[in-house]
């Protein structure tokens, strides 16, 4: 498999050149020359399976002849290591949970995939380093620090934003330490994804062997596809379309849904649900990509303004924008919106959404209005407690601390601050 850059100015490079670069020489991110649909006895099928064995099927022809199918399959096994529930929330609505893993985010599928890949191909690498720097916005951090933690010859730096990630996000990526270095910047999410870029295409830093964890990287974005695919078996049996909604920020996940689509995952519409971050929405209402400064809201994950991996969601559709309109929504909700849903679902249902899974609650909800036999799944990207400030006075409940989260608390945060990308270059060396 060969991958080439969305801004056409660069040569093709392996599926180890795209995960060691993270993105490519002209700025663009990288995406894979062909995706081949699976045999329709894959889906046929699809219930008898593990999930080891449905997210190998799903991620080989991405990977080709460069990791052994036997260490793969080991790769999977190490990613795929909790469980991705299906719970119906109401009549024909589900949450599919993927917050069950070590930091309690989706993002540790990607993070535990993309680390143990890059360990492979580091392994008889006995004198350089890849340093793995980072952006979050909330839960990558988190789960790069965890997915990464200790993996031999990789050092990791991660950028967050100031007072604008949750208390237990900030320590989650602060406490590790080892080989985990933590730069709190002064500004926003969007801030800290630039300097990450800019340092990806400084030639002083080559040095460095930089590379990205964010879902800009093919090894953490791709495997992000496979809990549509545990969707779709779990809810196979009740032989009714689909519908999907994520709760969208960077649109990693939803872009990896699609995909699974293109792979011929039978999914009959998806829902990009935004907060007032409606760079997308706007875009599908007027035809205009006007990306905005990002602003602050109670779902910070969310809180972006130029998603990066719109740009690959659009090359899928060949920027036929009728097209994808046929397969994808988006819509944007405000903060009070976003509360008021919590409490529905909580009052209702007995069912604890935190902030990123109640907007796509909200979009699942609006969307199925036009497909009145479908069934809806939306996307719980985040365990509540990550959000308890929100979760906890919005829904007059207490929530226990589960154990992964019981362990970072107590710990000293370590991080240095930063405003400019120049003090970045110094902090980098």
């Amino acid at each position: 498999m060969k991958y080439y850059s969305l801004n056409h100015n660069a040569p093709k490079v392996s599926f180890q050149e795209a995960v060691i670069q993270g993105l490519a020489t002209d700025k663009g991110l990288y995406f894979p020359e062909t995706i081949t649909p699976l045999a329709p006895a894959f889906f046929d099928t699809i219930e008898n399976l593990s999930h080891e064995e449905i997210a190998f099927e799903a991620i080989k022809q991405f990977v080709g002849d460069e990791i052994p199918a036997d260490t793969l399959k080991e790769i999977i096994a190490e990613t795929l290591c909790f469980d991705f529930p299906v719970v119906e929330v109401e009549k024909c609505i589900y949450s599919l949970e993927l917050f069950h893993g070590p930091t309690m985010a989706f993002k540790d599928v990607g993070a535990r995939f993309m680390s143990r890949c890059l360990g492979y191909f580091n392994k008889d690498n006995k004198d350089s380093k890849n340093t793995v720097l980072v952006a979050t916005s909330g839960d990558t951090g988190g789960a790069v620090a965890s997915g990464f933690l200790g993996v031999k010859g990789v050092e990791v730096i991660i950028l967050y934003p100031s007072g604008k990630v949750s208390d237990i996000q900030e320590r989650q990526l602060t406490t590790l330490g080892q080989n985990i270095k933590a730069l709190e910047v002064d500004g926003v999410f969007d801030d800290c994804q630039d300097m990450v870029k800019k340092a990806f295409l400084d030639e002083s830093l080559k040095h460095k062997n930089l590379t990205s964890a964010n879902s800009i990287n093919i090894a953490r974005w791709l495997p992000q596809m496979f809990y549509f695919f545990f969707a779709y078996k779990a809810l196979k049996k009740q032989n009714k379309p689909l519908v999907f909604s994520c709760p969208s920020g960077n649109f990693g996940n939803i872009c990896a849904g699609i995909i699974a689509k293109k792979m011929g995952l039978p999914v009959e519409h998806f829902v990009a649900a935004t907060n007032v971050n409606d760079t997308v929405p706007r875009f599908l209402e007027n035809g205009i990509y006007d990306p905005k400064p990002s602003i602050a809201t109670i779902s910070n994950a969310m809180d972006v303004g130029n998603p990066s991996n719109f740009i690959r969601i659009q090359e899928m559709y060949h920027n036929d924008l009728e097209q994808f309109k046929k397969d994808f929504s988006s819509f944007t909700f405000s903060d009070a919106e976003t509360i008021c849903a919590m409490k529905t679902i909580y009052n209702t249902d007995g069912y604890i959404a935190e902030p990123h899974g109640a907007v796509g609650y909200l979009g699942l909800k609006k969307e199925l209005e036009n497909h009145p036999n479908a069934i809806g799944i939306f996307l719980e990207t985040a365990h509540p407690i990550k959000f308890l400030d929100t979760v906890e006075p919005t829904l007059n409940v207490k929530l226990p601390i589960p154990a992964q989260i019981e362990s970072v608390l107590n710990k000293e945060k370590v991080s240095a601050k930063i405003k400019t990308y120049e003090e970045l270059k110094t902090f980098l060396g």
